[in-house]
């Protein structure tokens, strides 16, 4: 696949093994649109709520949307219809599914998590990419980056794999985890830096057959 056709790379990864990074990288050096928070921000405006609504609800889906009506979520200017007053997993996947399928017919992007491999597995020119890491790595990451001990840093990476497995399962019925739902997996945690991810991924896009 030539770098200048259209595509859309999606990112899906394990907490800790350097998504973020390595997605703003790629969209940087291919030219590429990058796709995370204007996911929550459309979804916020389809969902008639603040942004720190969807993103909180992202970080701690099984208990958000019950303290959600108590929380000053709702932008004050907004009516809440009383067929969606209060939103749930499902209205939150519906909403951020139509966004990243829009995203990808306006774009050539990155696109990442949010189940972005399946809701755009029918894609001509989707490349799906896994990221992970053994589980030292990725706790040692968490407790850098957000400043937390180890003991935190673990007790958070296993909340969120559960949460992820969890959710992914229940919209798509895959495994999140699973190689076979994706054109490249990497370990993270086996280089030496996320940027040789980042070359890796570039090199499959150009060694890419067209579809």
């Amino acid at each position: 696949m030539k770098t200048n056709d259209k595509i859309v790379i999606t990112i899906s990864r394990l907490i800790g093994s350097g998504g973020g990074y390595i997605g703003q990288q790629l969209a940087q050096k291919l030219g590429l649109f990058y796709a995370d928070r204007e996911i929550i921000r459309k979804a916020a405006e389809q969902l008639s709520v603040k942004e720190g609504a969807v993103e909180q609800f992202e970080e701690s889906r099984s208990s958000f949307w019950n303290t959600f009506l108590n929380t000053p979520c709702l932008l004050p200017e907004m009516v809440i219809p009383p067929a969606v007053l209060i939103p749930t997993d499902q209205s939150l996947f519906v909403a951020e599914s139509a966004v990243i399928q829009r995203i990808a017919q306006e774009h050539s992007a990155v696109i990442i998590g949010r189940c972005g491999f399946h809701i755009l597995r029918d894609h001509p020119n989707r490349i799906s990419v896994f990221l992970h890491a053994d589980r030292a790595y990725r706790v040692a990451r968490y407790a850098e980056r957000y400043h937390a001990t180890g003991l935190e840093a673990d007790k958070a990476v296993a909340k969120f794999d559960k949460q992820r497995a969890e959710y992914c399962r229940l919209f798509t019925g895959c495994d999140s985890t699973d190689a076979r739902n994706y054109d490249l997996s990497i370990d993270t945690s086996r280089l030496e830096n996320l940027d040789q991810a980042v070359d890796l991924i570039m090199g499959y896009v150009g060694l890419r057959k067209p579809s």
